[in-house]
């Protein structure tokens, strides 16, 4: 349970900074002026104090029986009659034995209260010091005791003389009521020049406020000017441009995503709604009869397989960039791209066997080549070999049947390394193997959907040691990519062809998935024109250190052979 602040508490948080500034100022320096004035009272009173010790012996010293009194003598005994009362002190005189005689002086705060009796013995334990005496109205005096010689007969006698510490005391209270008006004044005007500064700085917070009550108010164009880093409001103000440039950019991503999905939605469910009314459509046909006769059936049971298989095929893309999206770690390792490759173009080669299908091992050193259609020799038709990826038996059947029926028209993969120069630097990168070859395939079916059944198609692998990176690009004859919807093509299903037909145009999603996945490699892909017309597709990731890659890639760094089919 949250603890309820008291009542100071939410009093003091519902003062303004600039008064909590302030008055926390004026506050200290009260304070301090405060613990001066009491520090510095009993070391100026001290000061006083030890001023009145110091004319104490002198006139303790002197003669003063005979100045302030008429001394005589009557039947051997010694009598004072006072003559004078000094103002500044008082005298005590005692005899030989140490008796009072007499005292003298004057001072409207009371006299001291000395003793009736102060033996010699007394006086020769306190002669050099300095004492205390009370006296009368609660008054204190300072005192010090002397023998000075007697009448005529060589004795001594005792005085004490006291000065009052009334003098002390009054120039104590003349320094506090002084003090006390300066430290006011004092507080006074620093609490003006205080209000004055911190207004004057706090101007600059001032403008933080009513820039951020404009942002709440949805102007997010407003930015702060003072950017001194030196200075905590500075950098108060970098803070808030950098945290509105954040949002900025956070909304704007937000409106492109909401408008994307908006597309992706509508797209999606476009894509989807033209195979469903196609299936739907047959289905009715076939409930009314329409649909008779063993050919009818059967075109319209083909019509509805291609339709499912289409609805199925975009699902799948679906998923894939749904799954992708989740930005799940890939499952990173050592890959070479050469063997990716050449598997590649055995697919491509299986799915279309018109066409011509080259694999270029380029090394670090050679020069940029000119990509183009080659010559092969003929050979006989391709051996056994499994179904690729995305084919059925019956069509692998169907394209073998073609092979074995058209042996001459058939040109074979090549497999060659660019002006046969070593490879110092194999291709071999940090990947998951599968995204990377669902990558190179859907280039690949990219590059054969947009160029002639005739025209070749070049896999170009590469690698860079400066750059710490290793490539591998698809090179097709076609049509081309213009260049100013060469950042567009990535995205989802946004497609050169507006066509919905699947055959055509498809559905935007091939190149939209390989962007995501090299993506989450941390590689890059992009699109350049291809020398003599068409496009290519390169698709760059990072090579894979030493210690990272397995001994048997590392000692595989000879160029592919020459393979024919």
């Amino acid at each position: 349970m949250a603890h309820k602040p008291d009542a100071i508490t939410r009093w003091w948080r519902s003062i303004s900074l600039r008064a909590k500034v302030t008055g926390v100022t004026v506050a200290v320096l009260a304070l301090g002026l405060l613990a001066a004035g009491l520090g510095t009272a009993p070391i100026l009173r001290n000061s006083l104090v030890d001023n009145i010790d110091a004319q104490l012996p002198a006139l303790v010293s002197a003669d003063l029986a005979n100045r302030y009194f008429e001394v005589t003598v009557v039947d051997g005994r010694t009598v004072y009659t006072p003559t004078d009362s000094p103002r500044d002190f008082f005298v005590a005189i005692y005899d030989a034995e140490g008796v009072l005689q007499t005292t003298t002086g004057n001072s409207a705060n009371g006299s001291p209260l000395f003793p009736s009796s102060y033996s010699p013995l007394d006086v020769q334990a306190n002669e050099d010091t300095r004492f205390t005496i009370e006296g009368t109205k609660g008054s204190s005096f300072r005192a010090a005791v002397a023998r000075v010689p007697g009448e005529g007969d060589g004795s001594l006698r005792i005085q004490i003389v006291a000065m009052p510490l009334e003098y002390a005391d009054r120039i104590i209270s003349q320094y506090f009521g002084i003090y006390i008006t300066v430290a006011f004044v004092t507080i006074f005007l620093a609490a003006l020049l205080t209000r004055g500064l911190v207004t004057l700085t706090f101007r600059r917070l001032g403008q933080v406020e009513s820039t951020a009550m404009s942002i709440a108010a949805g102007d997010f164009t407003q930015r702060l000017t003072d950017l001194e880093p030196t200075t905590e409001v500075g950098r108060l103000n970098s803070a808030i441009n950098t945290m509105l440039d954040r949002v900025d950019g956070s909304l704007a991503q937000r409106d492109r995503t909401v408008q994307h999905m908006r597309r992706f939605i509508g797209d999606a469910s476009h894509e989807l709604r033209t195979p469903l009314v196609s299936v739907r459509g047959y289905a009715e046909l076939y409930r009314m009869g329409a649909i008779k006769g063993e050919e009818d059936t059967a075109r319209a049971m083909e019509r509805i397989e291609k339709e499912a298989i289409r609805m199925g095929v975009l699902v799948e893309d679906l998923l894939a960039l749904a799954r992708l999206d989740e930005e799940r770690e890939p499952e990173i390792e050592a890959l070479d791209l050469r063997p990716i490759a050449r598997d590649a173009a055995l697919d491509l080669r299986a799915a279309a066997p018109a066409r011509t299908v080259t694999v270029v091992d380029r090394p670090v050193e050679a020069p940029l080549i000119d990509v183009t259609t080659r010559s092969t020799p003929v050979v006989p038709a391709a051996p056994e070999m499994p179904a690729p990826r995305g084919l059925s038996r019956g069509t692998l059947a169907r394209l073998r049947r073609r092979s074995r029926n058209s042996a001459a028209d058939v040109p074979a993969i090549d497999f060659t390394e660019a002006a046969d120069i070593p490879v110092r630097t194999p291709p071999i990168v940090l990947g998951e193997e599968n995204k990377v070859r669902q990558v190179v395939t859907n280039l690949l079916g990219n590059a054969r959907r947009f160029s002639p059944e005739e025209s070749p198609i070049e896999i170009v692998v590469d690698a860079d040691r400066v750059r710490g990176t290793a490539s591998i690009a698809i090179v097709d004859h076609g049509e081309g990519i213009p260049p100013q919807i060469r950042e567009q093509i990535f995205e989802r299903f946004w497609r050169a062809d507006t066509s919905r037909a699947r055959e055509t145009g498809g559905s935007g999603l091939g190149l939209a998935i390989v962007s995501s996945i090299v993506k989450a490699l941390h590689g890059g892909v992009a699109v350049s024109e291809t020398p003599g017309g068409g496009a290519t597709f390169t698709v760059t990731l990072p090579l894979a250190p030493s210690r990272a890659t397995p001994a048997h890639l590392l000692e595989d760094t000879q160029p592919l052979e020459r393979l024919d089919l």
